[in-house]
């Protein structure tokens, strides 16, 4: 039987818009992830808080807010200073396209724009999944 993996979908800061992110999350869910969504307003400390607890393999982090260029780094920080840095992190939302590289720079393995089909993050969750299976 195939490992089933847990990812967390969180909506870091005062972002009201979580469409998006349940559509992901339920997306996950149908393609057999273990999804648990974190809701509205939590702050990036209780998503860390929530990654370990729940002993995720993965977080993927939704912003309208514009805030994602503090909010989504903050993450990575946390779960790196809470050996978590095996996690992997994406995230999605309303996000120009000169910040993603910078975002990658600071943690965030993948960015996915506003249209991506949830079938692509399928995809790249599953190859990086698989990926970093192999190399531990």
């Amino acid at each position: 039987m195939p490992e089933t993996y847990r990812i967390v979908v969180a909506k870091p800061g005062l972002d009201g818009h979580d469409r998006g992110a349940k559509i992901v999350a339920r997306a996950l869910r149908d393609a057999g992830y273990e999804v648990i969504y974190t809701g509205l307003h939590q702050t990036p400390e209780q998503i860390a808080e929530t990654v370990i607890q729940e002993d995720a393999d993965a977080v993927g982090l939704s912003c309208h807010s514009g805030a994602h260029m503090t909010l989504f780094p903050r993450v990575a920080e946390l779960l790196k200073g809470q050996g978590a840095g095996d996690v992997l992190i994406f995230g999605g939302g309303i996000i120009p396209r000169e910040d993603i590289p910078v975002l990658k720079e600071r943690g965030i393995e993948q960015i996915f724009t506003p249209g991506t089909p949830t079938t692509a993050i399928i995809e790249w969750l599953r190859g990086r999944l698989a990926d970093s299976k192999k190399a531990s």
